[in-house]
């Protein structure tokens, strides 16, 4: 006696099984299934923030609610920092995918399985700091967050479903990676250690990294997008409009948040200087 027959499982009408069999293999499921694991895993890590830092920082528990949510924001947010900087550099860097020789496909219509993934994993990131932004706003951050975010997801999103542009959201991407660094920075302030050496040292590293992977990167991205512009012109014209507005305005940004570095970097090491 079949399961079916012992047990009265309920039926579906065929349209209703023909759609999810259907979706289920498409792109666009992929899509919605690397976007939710973003938002879950941020979500995840959020909490298991919260768990552990009790036991790596003593200081922890007489933080503020409004500190400790921060504190627990900047955990996920370092980990998609990490994640998305390490897949860009290997997509961008160690894959043969955007090579000039690796294939017939114009540079701009290149994706792959890995780096939909990652875009969708991005979206599901920018979703949830995004909402948390504005939920405690203006405490984790004021307008040019919201813009950064909005603008960064946008890109992101329209790359995503047109399939192109892909190598430019990795360069962007790319600069995720000095996240850590800033969120570093955040921790040492709230736990009393800005006159530390490591203080000192991430103030450094934290310049560099923002010269390398927001100043330099930036020049790089628009040199590729300049000699490449036959292909960029072919981008479908939303996506190849936004390629030209939004990239700027995030330069803009990191240029201008670069000088807050730098003065906070002369400061910093002025301050140790002096009390040695």
């Amino acid at each position: 006696m079949s399961l079916s027959s012992m047990v009265d499982l309920p039926s579906f009408p065929p349209a209703f099984t023909s759609i999810i069999g259907k979706l289920s293999s498409t792109k666009e499921f992929h899509w919605l299934a690397s976007c939710s694991f973003g938002i879950i895993t941020c979500k995840l890590v959020y909490k298991i923030t919260g768990f552990i830092s009790p036991f790596c920082f003593k200081g922890y528990r007489r933080l503020s609610n409004k500190e400790k949510v921060e504190w627990n924001n900047r955990g996920f947010s370092t980990f998609h920092a990490v994640i998305s900087s390490l897949a860009s550099l290997y997509l961008l860097l160690f894959s043969d995918l955007f090579y000039d020789d690796s294939s017939d496909e114009l540079i701009i219509n290149r994706t792959s399985f890995i780096s939909n993934a990652i875009l969708g994993f991005s979206i599901g990131y920018f979703l949830s700091d995004l909402a948390m932004i504005i939920w405690h706003y203006p405490a984790l951050g004021g307008l040019e967050y919201v813009l950064h975010h909005g603008l960064s997801m946008f890109s992101i999103f329209l790359s995503l479903i047109s399939r192109q542009g892909q190598i430019y959201i990795l360069m962007v991407l790319f600069s995720e990676s000095t996240t850590p660094f800033v969120n570093l920075r955040w921790y040492l302030d709230v736990a009393g250690q800005k006159s530390s050496t490591i203080y000192v040292y991430n103030g450094i590293a934290l310049f560099f990294g923002w010269l390398i992977a927001r100043i330099f990167l930036f020049i790089y991205f628009f040199a590729h997008m300049l000699n490449h512009f036959d292909q960029v012109k072919k981008i479908f014209p939303l996506g190849f409009y936004s390629l030209l507005i939004v990239p700027p305005l995030l330069a803009l940004m990191n240029v201008v948040w670069f000088w807050k570095i730098l003065k906070g970097l002369i400061k910093t090491v002025s301050k140790a200087s002096h009390t040695q």
